[in-house]
């Protein structure tokens, strides 16, 4: 069973003249240990797309399922419970709350689902020590650069058992060394079994995925099955 299934899923913003379909009838799996990069040109629908697969935001019509509930048929409370539980998300503009410190923000979504402090800290510094900022957790993100927020972030996402991990560009603040250990990172939990929708722009980046879809105006306009795809779907998209 995928862990992410999106069936004939649409998105509108506006009506009338003002109407903008951000996503359209678009049909897309994953499965599990699946790492599927996105990628397109600006306004292409793939923040969208990653919005709707999170449950933060819901479908103008189609059916998102993730690890076996549909998210149409949930309440506000059921959902954030889901997410909580079974899907990680990296933030484009990383959403750190200032007031917690590295190892606060990070084990936070582990303390809302239950998870005792002393457990949901040990989780929140093996993260961090995932993606090589263990020696930030005890700072608050305004003492940290960048890009050392958003590798904070990413942890955020992968502490815990994430049957899903959804990001969104998430090594834009990154130097390309960094970069690199951070898809090594992803593809690593791919491995053990958790799924990644990730969008990108980078190709290279694109590479470490299993298969990449391509989108435009909010449609899929083509997808690879291999890794040698992304620089391919660039040239046909030009």
């Amino acid at each position: 069973m995928s862990v992410l299934s999106m069936r004939g899923v649409s998105r509108d913003h506006g009506t009338g003249p003002g109407l903008v379909h951000a996503l359209a009838e678009v049909t897309l799996d994953v499965a599990p240990g699946e790492f599927v990069a996105v990628m397109g040109p600006s306004g292409s629908g793939k923040s969208t797309l990653l919005t709707l697969a999170g449950g933060l935001d819901a479908p103008t019509s189609g059916q998102v399922v993730v690890d076996g509930a549909d998210l149409g048929a949930l309440s506000r409370a059921e959902r954030s419970a889901l997410r909580r539980r079974a899907v990680g998300y990296v933030f484009q503009d990383l959403n750190l709350i200032p007031s917690l410190t590295a190892a606060e923000n990070v084990m936070l979504p582990r303390e809302l689902d239950g998870v005792r402090t002393r457990q949901a800290r040990v989780e929140a510094r093996h993260a961090l020590s995932e993606v090589g900022v263990a020696e930030l957790a005890d700072r608050f993100p305004d003492e940290m650069s960048g890009g050392q927020q958003q590798r904070v972030a990413i942890a955020r996402a992968l502490v815990g058992d994430r049957r899903l991990v959804l990001a969104d560009e998430p090594t834009g603040a990154l130097d390309s060394h960094t970069g690199e250990d951070v898809m090594r990172v992803l593809r690593g939990r791919c491995d053990a079994g958790a799924s990644c929708l990730m969008v990108t722009h980078e190709s290279r980046h694109a590479a470490w995925a299993d298969r990449v879809v391509f989108l435009r105006d909010g449609r899929i306009v083509d997808a690879t099955p291999d890794r040698s795809g992304p620089e391919t779907l660039l040239q046909e998209a030009k």
